[in-house]
């Protein structure tokens, strides 16, 4: 199973935590923007914004992880709209409040899970186990 992780770089320790979890037990991370740094210039940019569309694309499943970055919720659209399964994921219950949540996070093809980061990788081992 394929993952591609998407979240702001303020969280990047519980991304590479999660990331190198679901990789222990056999996952394959699609891309890991948080290797990147120095990024001084629009192509340098660019490139990160095509690495990240190719890995929302061929991942199985997106996890976004709150906080988010500005980008993730365009990473959110586009596993929407391609059709992905996704994880929405906070420690709060934030998700649900109603005068910060979004429309996005309670379709069909999102599930939230709210609780530790050792649930969330629970959870997305138990349902792809049996892929």
């Amino acid at each position: 199973m394929k993952f591609y992780i998407a979240s702001s770089l303020k969280n990047i320790e519980n991304v590479r935590q999660v990331a190198e979890s679901l990789i222990a037990r056999g996952f394959q991370h699609t891309y890991d923007w948080t290797t990147q740094s120095n990024i001084d210039s629009i192509t340098k940019l660019r490139n990160i914004g095509q690495e990240e569309l190719a890995g929302v694309l061929d991942a199985d499943v997106v996890i976004v992880m709150f906080p988010v970055g500005k980008g993730s919720h365009v990473e959110l659209g586009i596993a929407l709209g391609a059709g992905k399964k996704i994880y929405l994921y906070s420690s709060t219950n934030e998700l649900n409040e109603i005068g910060s949540t979004c429309t996005f996070y309670h379709v069909d093809s999102v599930e939230q899970r709210i609780g530790s980061l050792g649930d969330l990788i629970n959870s997305v081992c138990l349902e792809y186990r049996h892929h």
